[in-house]
């Protein structure tokens, strides 16, 4: 999955995907854990995914998320193995 940063300042971060799986899972993340506002729009379904998070560093904001997602699928990832 390629990811390209299209704009970077203090307060706001936009980040191009190609999925619409991971970055509707972000935007939740973001949301929940700190981001004054995280959203996604595709002009086309054809068009790639543009996710805005605005915020206090977003970029830091963004690493979180990504972290709390990891920690998340490892502890689901343990619950499944328990259980089969």
């Amino acid at each position: 999955m390629e990811i390209e940063i299209l704009k970077q300042d203090k307060k706001e971060l936009d980040i191009q995907l190609d999925s619409l799986t991971i970055a509707e899972l972000l935007r939740n993340y973001l949301n929940e854990n700190g981001a004054d506002m995280a959203v996604w729009k595709r002009e086309h379904p054809s068009k790639p995914i543009v996710l805005h998070i605005e915020g206090d560093n977003p970029k830091s904001l963004l690493k979180k998320a990504i972290t709390a997602i990891e920690k998340d699928l490892k502890k689901y990832e343990t619950e499944f193995k328990k259980e089969f």
